[in-house]
């Protein structure tokens, strides 16, 4: 690619400081993490490196012609940029300098020239991509709104990274050079292009830990206390399939295999390094494995960020040694991983039992949980296909494993053992779409008390209604306990989804049918017949297999509970082929319950190469009501499954720019944020076309009735005081004030000290409130419920993460338990609910566009029939309070990064 001119004015002004948010770890297509950051002056010689390293052709393409190294001048220009009309970003492996790419700005205009130099032995990695996404989300922080590129037509290569980007480039050829223009803004398109590439790169991030060809474990010691023999027996007694290196500074062997005093003794490659050694020599060996190339790291060891701020320092200073070395990292202070994939057999864990292979990827936060979580699901007979326990999380979290898993072929259900979430946004962006295909089962702890690092058990609030939304929106099947996730999860694993609600119980006792019934009604299920079928206490497998294929085959039902009590005559064991065959041939669910003191009958289980329960296995439960809420969370998630997406709509009267001017406008002047006034907060909602009504602030009897002579009568007054507002029953709200006389006389009565507000009067309608509240971990919530003290003494609101569908709002309107009171109570006619859907969506846009609004209150929303009479609105809001200040974790979706260690 051509360059620009040397503007002369580069090498007289002081290089400013680039925004630290340039600054990111990044995972490569290949899984190997880099570094990427804005270039400095101090990186000429890395870059000169760079151009030794790099092929004749490689630099023919990136310079147009012959250029075996770079002037004084060039590299002075290249490395002094001013982060605004010129940007450069350099790519680090270790301390090697890999990759430039960088923007030039046309002088005078919102247009820039790229260039990209990948050392060759670094090129097919996706990194170009990767740099074209910062250098993007860059430019367009800098007002550039297009990219020029001038590449050679045989530099095939990097003609696809910009056609590939997701931009709509316009081409033309000439004298063997593409020109290509593009606009840079970040289209669905582009960023449906970026998710996809994280995804892959991620996914094969994880894979690298996951299978690899050998594992070193450094600390392995021959006494049988230490962690590091547990370790290294793990790995041997599970057959793992490729060589197995121990590290130790003084034996010989350890457990009869050849030792090696460092990790940088072992003649072959290694790519997974297991650390057991203690904290304080983890950085030392973590620089070993960057010299030997090791691809992955386990750190078991503790004594990190659990520990408090000294820990959390060294486990940061871990990650970051780890990231920019190309390697990933699992812990510390974890449990570990395992994979049972017959052709890798790995278990780099503490865990002395593992579970058979089968169809569960299965992550637990907490090591010391994990050992605890992974002989349940071995009780349970229920197959992995891997197990992952993130510890502390400071690098490897849920959200990497999420996407290994979305496109794992072993993996067709993925449970979540959750402490805490690193990317909430991120996590439903995933989870809703790996639930698309794969259920996602999570247990999340710490609903009534947090947790903080190193101490459980803390005061510290988790806000429940944020996990709640946040999986209500990403069709997560949330359940309340351990023992849930393991009867949620088995299900999933063996039986097809329920294509209704409609169940069918089948048993040999009326008094137990009946309370499967009932529980079944509870559940929020229907009864698909009357009654449930008894085929009699004395009755035979034949009978038994004849009801439950009579229920199987009815159309009208879409799931069966089978119930079994021991009859008079024989064992509950001559049932389990009975119902076996029943369920191998059914499309819809099966669930049992097999009271007997001889147990569940083995019978139950079809098992597949492995040894292990297959499709087709029925999973009985100790009780019919576990077995019951088990089909009820399983039918819950199969109805999101089955609902349509949903789109964000455009809503392009929106003018977002006036919206930010308002905001901007308040920050300048406090920057630490506050509330906006009645000015700002009335053009901030006019932007995103929010009805409110004119509303005037007075302090006097005369203000207030000049107030009400310009917004017109009838009018109401309310006071502002905080434990006034919307409180009618305690005087602060005087509505229908119809002339100045009854203006004065309501501005009397109400207790004076704070300012009051003159509002035009409402059309009768019921009352409303919708909320934008922004949580610091989770992010922004919308939520909705009616006004009135009783909602909200009975806390009766929905709530949803962002971006909001137009499903979202549909389903947000429905879901309080006052619901009915809009949709004709009574016999009241029914509210106009699209309006309400579309100023759900309106304020769901705003708080999703401008990220400094950390909370909103529209109270009252008054919505009255879609008809109103005299042709006015049918839905208005009457009060308005806005929040700004500085994001707290929302953020646009930028280019693609790894999450800054914890």
């Amino acid at each position: 690619m051509t360059e620009q001119r040397t503007d002369p004015r580069d090498s007289t002004q002081e290089t400013p400081q680039p925004p630290a948010h340039w600054e990111a770890d990044i995972v490569a297509a290949d899984g190997g993490t880099v570094h990427l950051r804005p270039i400095t002056p101090e990186d000429a010689e890395g870059l000169v490196g760079l151009m030794d390293r790099s092929s004749e052709q490689t630099r023919y393409f990136r310079f147009f012609g012959p250029m075996s190294r770079l002037s004084d001048r060039d590299l002075h220009r290249f490395t002094h940029v001013d982060h605004v009309d010129r940007v450069a970003f350099v790519l680090l492996l270790g301390d090697q300098l890999i990759g430039v790419g960088r923007y030039d700005r046309t002088p005078g205009t919102d247009e820039a020239e790229v260039a990209f130099l990948i050392e060759d032995a670094h090129q097919g990695r996706g990194l170009g991509s990767v740099l074209l996404e910062h250098l993007s989300a860059a430019a367009r922080e800098r007002g550039i709104e297009r990219f020029v590129a001038e590449v050679l037509a045989q530099n095939n290569r990097m003609v696809r990274v910009f056609l590939d980007a997701g931009y709509q480039a316009d081409r033309s050829y000439e004298d063997g050079v593409v020109h290509l223009t593009f606009p840079i803004a970040q289209t669905e398109t582009a960023l449906a292009v970026a998710y996809e590439r994280e995804q892959r790169s991620e996914s094969r991030s994880i894979a690298r830990l996951l299978t690899p060809s050998s594992v070193a474990v450094v600390g392995a010691s021959n006494d049988d206390g230490k962690i590091g023999n547990v370790l290294l027996r793990r790995l041997l007694d599970y057959g793992f399939a490729g060589p197995v290196y121990p590290v130790n500074s003084t034996a010989r062997h350890v457990r009869g295999v050849p030792a090696y005093a460092a990790i940088e003794a072992i003649p072959d490659d290694v790519d997974l390094a297991v650390l057991a050694v203690p904290a304080d020599e983890v950085a030392g060996v973590v620089e070993q494995c960057r010299r030997k190339r090791v691809r992955g790291l386990v750190v078991v060891s503790g004594g990190f960020g659990e520990t408090g701020p000294e820990g959390r320092a060294a486990e940061r200073a871990l990650v970051a040694a780890a990231r920019a070395s190309g390697m990933r990292v699992v812990g510390p202070n974890c449990l570990g991983i395992v994979n049972t994939d017959p052709e890798v057999r790995l278990n780099a864990s503490l865990a002395p039992m593992v579970p058979g292979r089968g169809r569960v990827g299965f992550f637990a936060q907490s090591g010391a949980l994990g050992i605890a979580l992974l002989e349940r699901a071995r009780s349970r007979n229920m197959g992995l296909s891997s197990f992952v326990s993130a510890g502390n999380r400071a690098d490897v979290s849920g959200n990497d494993l999420l996407q290994y898993w979305a496109t794992d072929p072993a993996t067709e259900v993925v449970m979540l053992h959750l402490e805490s979430f690193g990317n909430p946004r991120k996590f439903a962006r995933l989870a809703r779409t790996v639930g698309r295909v794969k259920p996602v089962v999570a247990v999340k702890s710490g609903r009534h008390v947090g947790m903080t690092p190193g101490l459980a058990g803390t005061s510290v609030a988790v806000p429940e209604q944020s996990v709640a939304a946040l999986f209500a929106s990403a069709g997560v099947i949330r359940v309340d306990t351990v023992a849930q996730m393991f009867d949620v999860g088995t299900l999933l694993a063996h039986q097809p989804l329920p294509e209704g609600d409609r169940v069918a119980v089948v048993g040999n006792s009326t008094a137990m049918g009946v309370l499967v019934a009932d529980a079944v009604l509870e559940q929020g299920l229907q009864l698909a017949q009357q009654a449930p079928v008894d085929i009699g206490a004395t009755a035979g497998p034949e009978e038994f297999r004849a009801a439950l294929q009579q229920a199987v085959d009815d159309p009208g039902v879409d799931a069966v509970v089978a119930v079994f009590l021991p009859p008079l005559m024989g064992g509950s064991q001559v049932f389990g082929p009975a119902l076996r065959e029943v369920a191998g041939g059914s499309t819809k669910p099966i669930v049992a319950t097999f009271l007997s003191a001889e147990g569940v009958p083995p019978d139950l289980a079809v098992l597949d190469e492995h040894g292990m329960p297959a499709r087709g296995s029925v999973p009985s439960y100790s009780t019919p009501e576990r077995a019951v809420i088990a089909l009820a969370k399983v039918a819950q998630y199969a109805r999101w499954r089955r609902r349509p997406v949903g789109t964000v709509p455009e809503l392009p009267d929106v003018d977002e720019p006036a919206a930010r001017a308002v905001v901007l406008g308040a920050l300048a002047g406090a920057p630490a944020g506050g509330e906006l006034t009645d000015d700002e907060t009335l053009a901030l909602l006019s932007a995103y076309g929010v009805p409110l009504l004119g509303t005037r602030r007075v302090t006097t009897a005369d203000e207030a009735v000049a107030a009400a002579d310009a917004i017109g009568y009838p009018v109401v007054l309310k006071s502002t005081a905080p434990w006034l507002r919307h409180r009618t029953d305690l005087g602060g709200v005087r509505v229908d004030l119809r002339d100045e006389a009854a203006v004065r006389t309501a501005f009397a009565a109400i207790p004076a000290g704070d300012p009051m507000i003159v509002q035009a009067m409402a059309a009768p309608g019921v009352a409303t409130v919708i909320e934008v509240v922004d949580d610091p971990s989770f992010g922004a919530l919308v939520s909705f419920g009616l006004g009135g003290v009783a909602t909200d003494l009975l806390g009766d609101r929905a709530y949803r993460t962002l971006p909001l569908t137009d499903l979202d709002a549909a389903e947000l309107v429905r879901e309080p338990r006052a619901w009915p009171l809009l949709d004709g109570y009574r016999g009241a006619e029914p509210a106009d609910i699209e309006a309400l859907e579309n100023l759900l969506l309106r304020v769901a846009r705003l708080a999703d566009d401008l990220p400094e609004v950390l909370g909103l209150t529209l109270d009252p929303v008054i919505v009255g029939p879609s008809n109103p009479w005299h042709g006015g609105r049918s839905l208005v809001v009457a009060g308005g309070t806005v929040q700004v200040g500085p994001p707290t974790a929302r953020a646009e979706p930028g280019p693609r990064r790894m999450p800054s260690p914890l």
